[in-house]
């Protein structure tokens, strides 16, 4: 858990989430960046980068220019629980999905999107939660539903299977777990 800027940013329980996404976020816009954020595992700034052009056919591409490393472009789908928040935000017709202050930035900035979810959580009561929490989260989710590293490393953008390790959380349930298979 992330204190004062240090450490990893923490994994948020599905109680977290809804605290968040119910009662934290006040406005269809927030909930709809950070449910990019969650629901195809990008960074904060990937997702402020966003064009309303890069949302069509049920997918969002983030261009290679806008992604860390400036590596690959990557193409998620939409599921569902994505489109719902989608649907509910009216952004501009063009230009930046999550425009910043008109004749002062093009889009958001990343201590905008800072300062909205330390609103948001202080609202709720969450500590310990940063805009990288919902990237650890979506990745340590589908790593803990059994989805192959190397499918999860195709929509995160790591280009390392080691780092994108780094992102996962292991709980004590599933330390029993793997233990409790050992024996003859």
């Amino acid at each position: 858990m992330k204190v004062a800027g240090n450490g990893q940013a923490k994994v948020l329980t599905t109680e977290e989430l809804n605290l968040l996404f119910h009662h934290g976020f006040t406005t269809p816009r927030d909930r709809t960046l950070f449910a990019i954020c969650l629901f195809t595992g990008c960074r904060v700034s990937e997702a402020l980068a966003l064009r309303t052009d890069d949302i069509k056919s049920g997918t969002i591409t983030f261009r290679k220019s806008t992604t860390k490393g400036k590596l690959k472009t990557r193409v998620v789908d939409i599921q569902p629980g994505l489109a719902k928040f989608l649907k509910d935000y009216q952004p501009p017709r063009t230009g930046a999905l999550f425009p910043g202050m008109r004749g002062v930035t093009q889009q958001m900035t990343r201590f905008s999107a800072d300062k909205i979810l330390r609103d948001a959580c202080k609202r709720v009561g969450i500590e310990g939660v940063s805009t990288h929490s919902f990237r650890r989260t979506a990745l340590t989710q589908m790593s803990t539903a059994g989805i192959p590293l190397r499918h999860i490393q195709e929509i995160s953008g790591h280009s390392d299977l080691g780092t994108l390790q780094r992102y996962l959380e292991v709980t004590p349930e599933q330390k029993r777990v793997a233990v409790s298979v050992i024996g003859f």
